[in-house]
């Protein structure tokens, strides 16, 4: 029997049992649809984790307060990072370009009866440049606003829409614990990092932060809470970083652990492609465990079949069929099964990322190497749990079967 008579066969079969056929495709349909979406939606986490990172400022580095063991242990950092600190990195360090040492806090602020409890971020006027922002109405704080303390907030864009809805906010007056700071801008839409809404924040002179609203709290100086750096050019990040170091050991008399930690954009990104890889391949088990699942499907029914079939089976061997000729006709059954399984599983999938694409912030695409895996192992999955029933099919002798009801 040539090969084009085995596969119309085949067909036939399948198609006369069109339910068991259904049944037998749907493990493989689920667990390619899963390996398709598992890794459409984390190549596009780690994507979106890179844009945010690169959204944060050109060349960036940041300087957070603590050991990385402290910080991992969720142990208190030291308040021993300070404004003169970030003042001595400018002035200091040559392969820094701009300096925006930042003071964090949560409070409420209100304008009339609209309140709202957001972050406030106490900065300096290189904060735009660092951080890659943008103002969108009005003007950023200035260097006099820091010099004299001045009670100037520039909002957010959602903060400025939930505090004024469409009012105009520039030369109003907000009140941000307890004090009264005048609305001097509006920044331009930045979207979130790291589950924060960089649009829902207050910025303040970070001066008056320190003095103001938060107070001393460190006997070093002005505490911060981090202090974020802009290397003059990409090969300039390494040498900044090893000068950085250099220059708060010496300041902070370090001559153990250091007490703050530098890290770099390619140090965060590291780490977000680590928990994002380690996501996947945890999911991506799960998902070949469903493929796995639907192979031992596919050898269950498919025995099953042969017991129902022996008579067919035998009736074609008594006229001249070879073992050879019966195992290919099983071996092509299971392809076809593998394969448009496989093929219903990228319809599926690509639904799934189209759907988690609307409903999320991810971009999720249909990968290629996806697809190519999904649809190749279901298929040697398939054909693997169906050589053992095959084979006993195809053993069978003709007499036995043909006497089997």
């Amino acid at each position: 029997m040539n090969l084009l008579e085995t596969l119309n066969m085949a067909v036939a079969t399948l198609l006369l049992n069109k339910q068991r056929s259904a049944l037998t495709m749907l493990g493989i349909i689920i667990g390619s649809a899963s390996v398709i979406s598992i890794v459409g939606v984390g190549q596009a986490g780690q994507k979106l984790a890179l844009e945010q990172l690169n959204s944060l400022g050109p060349n960036v580095l940041f300087i957070n307060p603590g050991s990385k063991d402290t910080r991992n242990m969720s142990i208190e950092p030291p308040k021993t990072l300070v404004l003169e600190d970030a003042e001595a990195i400018a002035s200091q360090v040559p392969a820094v370009a701009k300096v925006a040492p930042q003071l964090n806090l949560r409070d409420i602020m209100s304008y009339r009866g609209r309140n709202a409890i957001e972050l406030v971020f106490g900065v300096t006027p290189d904060f735009l440049q660092v951080r890659n922002y943008e103002i969108a109405q009005g003007r950023f704080l200035s260097a006099s606003d820091i010099k004299r303390n001045s009670r100037v907030v520039v909002l957010g864009p959602d903060l400025k829409e939930r505090l004024f809805e469409d009012e105009n906010a520039l030369g109003k007056q907000i009140r941000i614990k307890q004090e009264i700071f005048d609305v001097i801008g509006v920044m331009e839409a930045k979207g979130s990092f790291l589950n924060t809404n960089q649009d829902l924040v207050a910025y303040v002179p970070i001066t008056t932060m320190a003095n103001q609203l938060v107070g001393r709290t460190s006997p070093y100086g002005t505490q911060v809470t981090f202090i974020a750096v802009s290397a003059r050019d990409p090969n300039s990040i390494k040498a900044a970083k090893f000068q950085i170091e250099n220059l708060l050991r010496l300041r902070h008399k370090i001559t153990g652990e250091d007490d703050f930690n530098v890290e770099t954009q390619k140090d965060i990104l590291q780490i977000v492609d680590q928990i994002t890889t380690a996501l996947i391949l945890m999911l991506s088990v799960i998902a070949g465990i469903s493929l796995l699942v639907g192979g031992i499907g596919i050898m269950n029914i498919m025995l099953v079949s042969i017991t129902e079939r022996t008579q067919e089976i035998g009736l074609r061997k008594a006229i001249g069929a070879s073992e050879r000729d019966i195992l290919q006709q099983f071996l092509v059954e299971a392809l076809i099964l593998s394969i448009v399984g496989g093929l219903f599983g990228i319809i599926l999938g690509g639904g799934l990322i189209t759907v988690i694409g609307i409903v999320s912030p991810l971009s999720p695409y249909l990968s290629p190497l996806a697809v190519i895996v999904a649809v190749g192992t279901s298929s040697g999955i398939g054909l693997f749990f169906w050589v053992f029933p095959a084979k006993q099919a195809a053993a069978l002798e003709p007499i036995v079967a043909l006497k089997r009801n």
